[in-house]
């Protein structure tokens, strides 16, 4: 078993690669969040190179193919999450619905998600129709979109884009990971005819 490098100058034990390992997965498997490279690095005494920690977390995500949960990137770093196919069941164990998101707000959250920076009144002459505060006020509580300026105009209003949660919570790296528009609208579209029926 291979050991990992120890800086120069330093009476620091050497950690073998399993331990890493065990280390690795225990930090990640307990964290509420997301872990960035430079945050695993602290998990370590030794200098560890970017490669390094890619290279184990390759290893730990190796070690998990198969199983019911599997290692992933996401754009805050990575993650344990269950497979998709596990949620069927894990559903069995919370049976209280995910929250149902209005129409407005779906709109509303991919307008800014594929035009962002956006103000509200991009987002309302896109949609048509005035974007009320709740709407807004529902996905900056959900962590999703925040304010990332203002444009240089009279009113100075806020340019609103989507947060690394958004990104985290979709299971996505980037927002070049976001389905074509077109699918979205067809989802879209699909939920207010569901809506429509359930009434």
């Amino acid at each position: 078993m291979s050991e990992l490098p120890s800086p120069p100058n330093k009476a620091l034990p050497v950690m073998s690669r399993e331990r890493a390992l065990r280390v690795m997965e225990a930090a990640l498997m307990t964290s509420a969040e997301p872990l960035a490279l430079h945050e695993l690095r602290k998990l370590f005494d030794t200098a560890l190179t970017n490669r390094e920690l890619e290279k184990l977390l390759e290893s730990l995500g190796a070690e998990y193919a198969g199983r019911g949960v599997e290692l992933t990137c996401v754009a805050g770093g990575w993650r344990f999450r269950a497979r998709p196919e596990m949620q069927v069941y894990l559903d069995r164990l919370a049976p209280e619905k995910p929250p149902r998101y209005s129409r407005a707000v779906l709109e509303t959250l991919s307008i800014i998600a594929y035009r962002q920076p956006v103000t509200r009144g991009d987002i309302e002459e896109i949609r048509g129709v005035a974007v009320s505060s709740q709407i807004i006020k529902t996905l900056e509580s959900r962590g999703w979109i925040e304010v990332v300026g203002s444009r240089e105009v009279p009113g100075r209003p806020s340019l609103y884009a989507t947060t690394e949660r958004f990104l985290a919570d979709l299971n996505l790296c980037s927002l070049c990971e976001l389905p074509p528009l077109q699918e979205v609208a067809s989802l879209l579209d699909a939920g207010a005819q569901a809506e429509d029926d359930a009434r």
